[in-house]
């Protein structure tokens, strides 16, 4: 969003320029209405006019001006040193996150400007349940006709549109041969590679009656042509030392046709990626802190959905053990985070997908998001992040912390001996991951069946109270339990599974609270019993007396994840002083 100068908003007109100028004048303003018993007085306010002016895509509320043209300067106090406050209010009660910025005259009157952006395709911003626009002077419900046209509307396909900026000659052609190479391999044609480049695009639609699309120059476009026409379609690449840092210690621009800029983005972040090494007996392997996979699909996916008539960048913020990539353009139609691995997704630009698609860059729709969950889970590590993201921009975390190399180990091994048409999916994996957190009550029983017969994991108990647990094997390679060979029915291992979970969130429980999570399932005597093997093994501690004792998960329980922590750390202490971070 641009940030404008107080010259130029006293010459813009409310209407033609979607601007609403208020004087509050004593910075009294009022922020939801709340004081007001009318619902009409009740809109005149802060969140009112910033759901107004998003729904009208996008505008501005100024503050501190005269709304006569041409706006005189009054200045005002409103939210004076609390315009951070004010962003994060707006953006929690509305899910809109505006750029709120000070200015100032030649008399030192403050003038404060709350851009609002404009809404996604297909949505509505609503205040106190009611969708309003302006009329005039009034902020008004909206009308049915204004209501049903937003509802219905279809996101444009950018990326066919063609491109009158650019022509053929903008093109760069070793981009183009490396398109070539990629559909050749990836459609077991050879023959296309041996075609002409201006063919090879018109085979792909990528030009269109000799006209160049949007699509063609995003691809394959000359790096200054690109930068002038679609500078938001740079990728920066900012890294940072902690995560609590709010500059970046470098940053590193990407403008490159994207045939070329993926290859440059994955080097750039290889150069600072380590490994944890994993192993049993002869069996080694290693986990990269962050896996090529992964984080080629997430940025594939990121170029191919975002929203490209906004103006911000993909943005890529690299940790030593964390990666959030931030990207233009809330999820496409019909995807939310509760649908996010079921739902196959309305491509926001088809044709760029269709062709990334062909060429073996992005999966079919859906199943990129599947390999980012199933690799990433399938390494121990906690599931990508979606949570902040909201109908303005994705934001995906990934964690490089491997929280459970045992499991890593686990899931290698089977899959390794699978055949290729029976390998876990994202959806195994994911139910495995309940089962070895204690999550009992949410299993999918269609899958439970399938993971048993490929001995992935195991039932146990009477028919009305069954539950499970991983196969053997996991926890003999993770030391969870003192005595395999009782694997029948409730055990050590099983009340260790359901109870670390807890213990690992508030630290320690009482006896009381352990009978709670497991259950009518063990008596008491029993729970004793598995509680003592525990405590013999290392495996949980308690503190305190009889009556007042509590239990707390102990050194042997801790001791691989302390190792994982002590290598990460080692190989990040050797990483700065080769000076890569």
């Amino acid at each position: 969003m641009k940030k404008y100068t107080i010259e130029e908003l006293r010459l813009q007109r409310e209407s033609e320029d979607h601007v609403e100028f208020k004087e509050a004048e004593n910075g009294n303003f009022s922020y939801n209405g709340a004081s007001k018993t009318e619902p009409k007085d009740r809109r005149k306010c802060i969140l009112g006019y910033v759901v107004a002016l998003c729904n009208e895509k996008g505008g501005r509320l100024v503050l501190g001006m005269h709304d006569a043209y041409p706006h005189a300067v009054v200045g005002t106090t409103q939210s004076l040193n609390e315009i951070g406050i004010l962003e994060s209010k707006i953006y929690k009660d509305l899910g809109i996150r505006p750029m709120i910025y000070e200015l100032y005259d030649e008399n030192r009157k403050r003038v404060l400007v709350i851009e609002v952006p404009p809404r996604p395709t297909g949505k509505l911003y609503k205040f106190e349940d009611v969708p309003l626009m302006r009329v005039g002077e009034e902020l008004k419900p909206m009308d049915d006709k204004t209501y049903i046209s937003i509802i219905q509307e279809q996101e444009p396909d950018f990326s066919e549109s063609i491109c009158d900026k650019a022509t053929f000659n903008d093109l760069d052609l070793e981009a183009i041969e490396i398109l070539k190479e990629k559909y050749s391999i990836k459609q077991k044609n050879p023959s296309f590679a041996s075609l002409s480049p201006f063919q090879a695009l018109s085979d792909l639609g990528l030009i269109k009656e000799g006209k160049v699309t949007n699509a063609a120059v995003l691809l394959v476009g000359k790096e200054d042509v690109l930068n002038k026409i679609f500078p938001q379609a740079k990728v920066m690449l900012e890294f940072r030392r902690t995560e609590g840092q709010i500059e970046f210690n470098n940053r590193k621009e990407f403008g490159q046709p994207f045939y070329k800029l993926i290859d440059l983005v994955w080097a750039e972040i290889n150069e600072k990626n380590g490994s944890f090494p994993v192993r049993e007996g002869a069996y080694i392997f290693d986990i990269p802190y962050f896996n090529e996979d992964v984080i080629r699909e997430i940025i594939n996916n990121a170029f191919a959905h975002r929203d490209y008539r906004r103006n911000s960048e993909i943005v890529i913020k690299l940790y030593p053990t964390r990666l959030d990539i931030i990207n233009a353009g809330g999820f496409p139609q019909g995807v939310s985070l509760e649908n996010l691995l079921t739902v196959p997704s309305t491509p926001r630009n088809r044709l760029l997908a269709d062709v990334l698609s062909k060429t073996g860059i992005v999966e079919r729709s859906g199943q990129g998001m599947d390999k980012i969950f199933l690799y990433t889970l399938a390494e121990g590590k906690p599931e990508p992040d979606y949570s902040k993201s909201d109908d303005f921009d994705v934001t995906a975390i990934l964690s490089a912390l491997v929280k459970d190399a045992s499991f890593a180990l686990f899931v290698q091994t089977i899959q390794r001996d699978l055949p290729d048409n029976e390998k876990l999916t994202v959806f195994d994996v994911i139910e495995m991951c309940k089962i070895r957190d204690g999550q009992h009550k949410n299993i999918d029983k269609n899958i439970a069946k399938r993971l048993e017969e490929k001995n992935c994991i195991e039932k146990h108990g009477k028919t009305n109270a069954q539950f499970y647990t991983l196969a053997r094997h996991y926890y003999e390679v993770a030391g969870k339990t003192a005595d395999y060979s009782k694997l029948v029915d409730w055990t050590a291992t099983q009340v260790l599974a359901v109870l670390a979970p807890y213990l690992e969130k508030y630290g320690k429980a009482k006896k009381s609270d352990i009978l709670k999570i497991v259950g009518d399932h063990i008596t008491d005597k029993q729970l004793r019993n598995f509680l003592d093997q525990l405590k013999k093994s290392e495996l949980i501690k308690t503190e305190g007396e009889r009556g007042k004792m509590v239990y707390m998960l102990g050194e042997k329980y801790k001791k691989q994840n302390d190792i994982i922590a002590k290598a990460l750390n080692i190989g990040l202490k050797a990483l700065e002083e080769n000076g890569e971070l």
